[in-house]
């Protein structure tokens, strides 16, 4: 177990940095099969990731024995989506992440300021991680059934996030009980739609709104561009999370719904310009209007007035710049009498009027 210090409100301190509504969004770019077999580009992935302004690196932790089983026909051959007409097993070799790479990607990634961590897939993976002080876990959508497993990476006392892609209410709620149960500093839900790449349409952001009673929510997001991550932090999402290759044109698995370098560069500026707009709900007025208040409407004399001549709406009316009477004073001001002579053009003040 790790002691974690006391975080006042509903924020999440990970790495040493907080995590919460009242910081910038969590930007992770996710490294997966976008390595391509090279050690050599996954370290450029995580290069591009601290160039476009991303805040952590994410790595996926497993073998495919770990997966699944070497063997072939219903199930593990695939018939359908990104990756149809292969053998799961086959897949799995060519996206996992050796485990020999992990020490490399952790120093690079953290020599740039990013915060790394990993998906593990079994309980192993969770044990290997910890040699590397890995500060948070993060559980994919397919596992989030696997209490096991959840409860493993909880039981370090570290952070748990929990993509929810295709998971019921009821596997959400019992994944973040079982990790809070088993000790996590913290739970964060990323909402998720587990298609690859995932329509727009399909992306249901106002489900924050739901999952958001099981405390910080973020957007594990496969759509294609910035729009709809830029959205779910306008719409509460902490955190959010979109895959990241050098080029799409260079193939593998996880690439058509990747993000190029210069896109996710677009997702961190995006998902920061839409957060500082948020503001904080206040009546109180930007300092920016400053020099567009003189040019409110206010109550003018339209016409020369003589002494004790009525006021009336052929001679007062509601005009730009603001330095008169405000304009719901009119009623009051119509049927009295000027004071004092009042030229056209003259703000109107009560201490020209009888």
């Amino acid at each position: 177990m790790v002691d974690q210090p006391t975080i006042p409100g509903p924020s999440v301190l990970i790495d040493g940095r907080l995590i919460g509504p009242d910081q910038p969004p969590w930007i992770v770019a996710e490294v997966s099969a976008n390595h391509l077999g090279s050690l050599e580009r996954a370290l450029a992935i995580v290069e591009a990731a601290a160039a476009a302004g991303c805040d952590a690196v994410k790595l996926q932790t497993f073998t495919p024995d770990g997966m699944t089983l070497d063997v072939g026909g219903k199930g593990f051959d695939i018939d359908d989506g990104p990756w149809a007409g292969r053998r799961l097993h086959d897949l799995y070799a060519e996206a996992c992440t050796p485990w020999e790479w992990h020490a490399a990607l952790f120093a690079r990634g953290r020599a740039l300021g990013l915060t790394v961590f990993s998906t593990p897939f079994d309980p192993t993976a969770v044990a290997r991680l910890e040699t590397l002080a890995a500060p948070v876990y993060k559980i994919a959508s397919f596992e989030l059934g696997d209490l096991e497993l959840i409860a493993a990476a909880a039981a370090t006392g570290k952070p748990v996030i929990m993509s929810t892609g295709m998971a019921s209410e009821l596997e959400i709620a019992e994944g973040v009980s079982t990790a809070r149960d088993a000790g996590a500093a913290a739970v964060v839900v990323l909402h998720c739609v587990s298609g690859y790449p995932t329509p727009p349409a399909d992306a249901n952001l106002r489900r924050l709104d739901a999952l958001a009673r099981h405390g910080l929510v973020g957007l594990s997001d496969h759509t294609p561009g910035s729009t709809v991550a830029i959205a779910a932090v306008a719409r509460g999402a902490c955190m959010i999370e979109k895959h990241l290759t050098l080029s799409r044109a260079d193939g593998g698995p996880d690439a058509g719904f990747s993000l190029e370098p210069d896109e996710m560069a677009e997702v961190v500026r995006g998902c920061r310009t839409a957060w500082s707009a948020l503001g904080d709900g206040s009546q109180r007025r930007p300092k920016s209007e400053d020099s567009s208040r003189p040019f409110r409407r206010s109550l003018y004399a339209v016409a020369d007035i003589a002494p004790g001549e009525a006021l009336t709406s052929a001679n007062v009316r509601a005009i730009r710049p603001g330095f008169g009477l405000a304009p719901r004073e009119l009623r009051s001001l119509i049927g009295r009498r000027a004071r004092v002579a009042i030229g056209r053009g003259t703000p109107l003040a009560w201490e020209l009027v009888a």
